[in-house]
């Protein structure tokens, strides 16, 4: 059976777990041959490669700190490596899903944490598209990860939300910039997640953020990586070319 995303190429940044694992490899399920980027864990990476490999199309992992924007022109060079080995004729598909947290309340959030939010989630996102728009090919897609917490208000994470608001309004001017190429811009807005980029946060800094959230959404549970992945996997398929410049929430109907 032909694979709607069979010839494809992606990249996937913070590929190696949660919702970046997942997308990886729900794009490679669908036909795509998948890029992925790690921070520091290069045995997890890996690992999504192999799972890339074993459902039939071409992996590679590669390393990227986005704390640093400067390494940004350096992840560029080697992902254009990879295809020109794999002779694709450029990228198809920009997943920027790497990020960083920092917790604290406004009194407690630093220069440097500020600095390191605006570097890893919306900076380096910002270069890193940039510099891939010459071989972003037409009719191309690019998924962000924003957050819930764009549109709300959540004290223990001040340093965080806004800068997902800055990279939800970015998704608009990209989606308007890059529309008569083809190309959509699209971002998901995930609710508070079940995973280990939120452990901290559910379990020292708030512990009962699991049964509040849980109490307080329609559906009645939290979010789990794979709510979120198979969104952004849609969202890069053929079916959705007329979707683009959308934020879509990813929250379960929390407090509608």
């Amino acid at each position: 059976m032909e694979k709607p995303l069979n010839g494809k190429t992606a990249l996937v940044t913070g590929g190696s777990r949660n919702i970046g694992r997942l997308t990886a490899l729900e794009l490679a399920a669908k036909g795509a041959d998948v890029i992925v980027t790690y921070n520091s864990q290069a045995d997890a990476a890996a690992e999504v490669v192999a799972e890339i490999e074993a459902a039939g199309r071409r992996g590679k992992a590669l390393q990227a700190d986005f704390s640093d924007s400067s390494n940004v022109t350096l992840l560029v060079s080697k992902a254009q490596e990879t295809l020109t080995h794999w002779q694709a004729e450029g990228l198809d598909i920009l997943v920027n899903n790497a990020g960083a947290i920092r917790i604290g309340g406004f009194d407690q959030i630093t220069g440097d944490d500020l600095d390191a939010i605006y570097t890893t989630n919306f900076k380096s996102v910002v270069l890193l598209t940039q510099a891939f728009l010459p071989s972003l090919r037409d009719g191309g897609r690019i998924v962000n990860l924003s957050s819930g917490l764009a549109n709300g208000v959540f004290p223990p994470l001040i340093a965080y939300g806004p800068m997902k608001a800055a990279l939800q309004t970015m998704t608009l001017y990209w989606a308007q910039i890059l529309g008569p190429r083809q190309i959509t811009v699209n971002a998901v807005a995930p609710g508070g997640l079940d995973d280990d980029f939120n452990a901290r946060l559910f379990d020292e800094i708030i512990p009962g953020a699991r049964d509040y959230i849980t109490s307080s959404t329609a559906l009645g549970r939290v979010g789990l990586p794979e709510d979120v992945s198979g969104v952004i996997a849609f969202l890069c398929d053929p079916k959705a070319a007329f979707v683009t410049g959308a934020v879509l929430k990813i929250d379960g109907g929390f407090k509608l």
